[in-house]
């Protein structure tokens, strides 16, 4: 879509203002159509004979590059890309502002010629290739942006009085402001004998992070204001410790759960990222399929009973757990939350953050929030005895209870309620429905291809579907960094606590033998909802498969894969 007058306007003088045009040019293109950096770029090397990349099937030389001062690549952001005919090609986006190359031609000696790219192929090149806060580690970048939440404090700056440490702290701001604009659930700093390695967990998937050669004389400094940003004790390098950092960009708050270990080599460090402003989405968008949906909703109607959401940690239960307080969250109810930590700020629910420091732990705050007249309560997980106890009297005093738990699969959540010390009877009578989830990757859409292999067509044949059903491979782009994927989904299981499944639990049944019974009910299994979402080509079956066990692929039946593939394709 072309930019309006206004914007082309902006843009020419911002290019005028950092020299990548003249004043000459910028006349001249102000009387053509424009539509963004890329097409300047294009009309400014047709105007000078000089070739324009984007960078995409150039891998620069890493010998090469050696040769030149990172820092000063970094701050007149050029890229060199290869030795042709005795010059060296240098990618640029400032073709007027000639310092820089100027600069790297008295130091090396060597003949350069510019080569037009964009300012965004530039940076992601130059962060790939000398790896992510070399401006930091090599030089003292002025630029801020994220400001810790000192709850205990008036807030402050990242960078306020340690100016002697400058570069580590704005290479950690750099680290903390990457993961978060990637989306990115964790950051894994990581010491080994010869390096320092960093990866962030991204859809599920840990990535690699390229850094410095030099990080690893770095790592005591990194770690250490780690810990001052997480209140800890830096002198303690013997013993595991656990902390907290609030962070703000962009307006947006961010969570960060902080865990370091000592390991063989030096200290680990694992940050989890809670993102607190997060919108929610509405329970029809979850992506729960149609008998899902409406036994959730049905229960949601329910004056009283516990309603528990399993699965793994990241699973996105709590979130599931939000979407359904967010649906019956009016002025008529009283909502009461006891979380660690509160992940989403919901207005109108009275929420409670444990505090096990100060005493306040899940039980002790459950306790007292029942002398609140609440009329719906959640949990953020039931960990021990004690805390199941209460959540079952709650629920047999007339409130509803929503809680989350660590379980394989939906018929596991009633035998571990019984293995933590609640009676049978009590699981019986209190406990109303169990929602098993995982996340799958969704398949990029930029790239996503259908699968047309012998392998794909085996699983239709197997699973009873169309032969003209479509299936989709992962490719690979730079819009999902080459993994093929963007974003995840959840597959559900739920089941419903019937009177026959109630027996079973009185009678101590076996796992397997409630989850027989719940299939009887219609339980769809996390596989044959994994394959609902493949049949309509939102993941892949590769996917499915890595997060359920063989015993759910192996009760997977044509007719139900079938019925499911067309359930959410009339959905949609």
């Amino acid at each position: 879509m072309s930019a309006t007058p206004v914007q082309e306007k902006e843009l020419l003088g911002r290019m005028v203002a950092s020299r990548q045009l003249s004043s000459l040019d910028a006349a001249v293109l102000a009387k053509k159509p424009l539509q963004s950096e890329e097409e300047i770029l294009r009309w400014l090397a047709a105007e000078y004979g000089l070739t324009y990349t984007t960078l995409e099937d150039v891998e620069p030389d890493r010998q090469l590059l050696s040769l030149f001062p990172a820092r000063i690549l970094l701050k007149e952001e050029l890229l060199p890309l290869q030795r042709v005919n005795g010059h060296v090609e240098v990618a640029t986006s400032r073709l007027f502002a000639t310092q820089g190359l100027d600069a790297l031609k008295t130091l090396t000696g060597l003949n350069l010629k510019p080569v037009l790219a964009s300012t965004e192929a530039i940076q992601r090149e130059i962060k790939k290739r000398l790896g992510v806060g070399a401006d930091t580690i090599g030089t003292l970048d002025e630029e801020k942006g994220i400001q810790v939440i000192d709850e205990n404090a008036e807030g402050n700056n990242l960078d306020d009085g340690a100016e002697d440490e400058a570069s580590i702290i704005r290479f950690v701001n750099q680290v903390l402001k990457d993961a978060i604009e990637l989306r990115a659930s964790d950051v894994h700093l990581e010491p080994f004998e010869d390096e320092f390695r960093i990866r962030y967990r991204i859809d599920g998937e840990l990535q690699e992070v390229p850094v410095p050669a030099q990080l690893k004389r770095f790592q005591p400094a990194i770690v250490s204001r780690v810990k001052i940003l997480s209140h800890l004790n830096i002198a303690e390098k013997r013993l595991p410790q656990d902390g907290r950092i609030k962070v703000r960009i962009a307006d947006a708050d961010v969570d960060i759960r902080v865990s370091i270990i000592p390991m063989l080599h030096g200290e680990a460090v694992v940050m989890r990222l809670l993102r607190q402003n997060s919108t929610l989405r509405g329970l029809g968008q979850i992506g729960l399929g149609p008998r899902e949906y409406e036994h959730f909703k049905k229960v949601l109607g329910m004056p009283h009973g516990i309603i528990l959401v399993t699965g793994p940690t990241g699973s996105g239960k709590t979130s599931t757990l939000y979407t359904a307080l967010n649906e019956i969250n009016d002025s008529v109810r009283k909502i009461i939350t006891v979380e660690d930590p509160v992940e989403y700020q919901l207005k109108g629910v009275n929420q409670i953050q444990v505090n096990e420091k100060s005493g306040l732990t899940f039980a002790r705050g459950l306790r007292s929030i029942l002398r609140h007249d609440p009329d719906v309560i959640l949990i953020g997980e039931i960990r021990d005895q004690e805390t199941a106890q209460i959540a079952v009297q709650a629920s047999l005093t007339g409130h509803l209870v929503f809680s989350t738990l660590h379980t394989n699969d939906a018929p596991g959540a009633l035998t571990r309620l019984v293995d933590m010390g609640v009676e049978p009877y009590l699981v019986a009578s209190s406990l109303e429905a169990v929602l098993a989830q995982r996340l799958v990757r969704v398949l990029c859409p930029h790239c996503k291809q259908p699968d047309n292999s012998p392998t794909a067509m085996q699983f239709k044949l197997k699973l009873g579907m169309a032969a003209d059903q479509l299936l989709y491979k992962a490719v690979g782009c730079r819009e999902c960094r080459n993994t093929g994927f963007f974003g995840r989904c959840a597959i559900f299981e739920w089941m419903d606590t019937d009177e026959e499944i109630r027996q079973l639990i009185l009678r101590s049944a076996s796992t397997d033998q409630i989850r027989a019974a719940a299939r009887k009910g219609g339980m769809r299994t996390l596989a044959e909802d994994g394959w609902r979402m493949v049949a309509t080509g939102v993941t892949t079956v590769e996917e499915v498969l890595s997060v359920t066990t063989a015993k759910e692929v192996e009760t997977t039946t044509t007719t139900q894969v079938t019925e499911s593939a067309a359930s959410i394709a009339v959905a949609r």
